[in-house]
């Protein structure tokens, strides 16, 4: 698996506060790494803050954004340089899947099925959910809760009653 190591810049957009920190990279790197629809990479920057994270086009350029727990795990100001290795993300579903998780899907075939129709975005969107819990307890409640809210609505995601539900299993 090829890597690729370049530098570049802390930046925050401007104009808009939904898009927040990130940094560019260059075109000649980024379409190394682009195959079709598939962006997704695996990148560490100052070889201490590991991500999965996907090129974002940006008019001649790409770029790759930076949540608030990446910017404190950074510690590094806005604006200054930072060394970037990048490889591309051959991961089934573009992030590491919880262990729970996946314990969860194969108990429960059809949350499973259902799970594998949506979309790639929406696969990593409930990942994330469940891997930003630290406590394994509160992993298997949101992996319990996930499941069954897929397959009460047949695969489709309401996030307000998703919501709902992770509450009343965090009751249990």
């Amino acid at each position: 698996m090829e890597s690729v190591l370049f530098t570049t810049i802390l930046s925050q957009f401007p104009s808009s506060p939904l898009w927040g920190w990130h940094f560019l990279v260059p075109s000649d790197i980024a379409e190394k790494f682009v195959e079709g629809k598939n962006r997704r990479v695996i990148c560490t920057i100052n070889g201490e803050v590991t991500l999965h994270c996907a090129l974002m086009p940006n008019k001649e350029t790409w770029f790759i954004m930076l949540n608030k727990s990446i910017q404190k795990k950074l510690k590094t100001p806005l604006n200054s340089e930072i060394q970037v290795r990048i490889i591309r993300d051959e991961s089934e579903y573009g992030m590491p899947m919880p262990d729970e998780f996946r314990e969860v899907l194969d108990q429960d075939q059809e949350a499973d099925k259902y799970f594998h129709m949506l979309t790639p975005g929406k696969q990593r969107t409930l990942i994330y959910i469940v891997s930003t819990v630290k406590n394994t307890e509160s992993r298997i409640r949101k992996s319990l809760a996930i499941a069954d809210h897929l397959t009460a609505n047949k695969g489709r995601i309401e996030y307000r009653l998703l919501n709902e539900a992770f509450k009343e299993y965090n009751k249990m």
